[in-house]
């Protein structure tokens, strides 16, 4: 599966079925500091993603 970084860095992962908080987890990344597309769809944390997925991370701006 391809992940889409923040930085728009790209990673490929085993294609494994995986919650989407796992992979998080195994990337360093907050799950409460991202939003999640996969295959172009917004989705929860608690997703699985397959092989031929593709998951985009987007940040989430905070500010004040």
């Amino acid at each position: 599966m391809q992940v889409i970084l923040p930085d728009k860095s790209v990673r490929t992962l085993p294609g494994d079925p995986l919650p989407v908080a796992q992979i998080l987890m195994s990337l360093g990344i907050k799950p409460s500091g991202v939003i999640v597309v996969k295959n172009g769809c917004l989705v929860p944390d608690d997703v699985l993603a397959r092989g031929d997925d593709q998951i985009r991370l987007i940040r989430i701006a905070h500010g004040g």
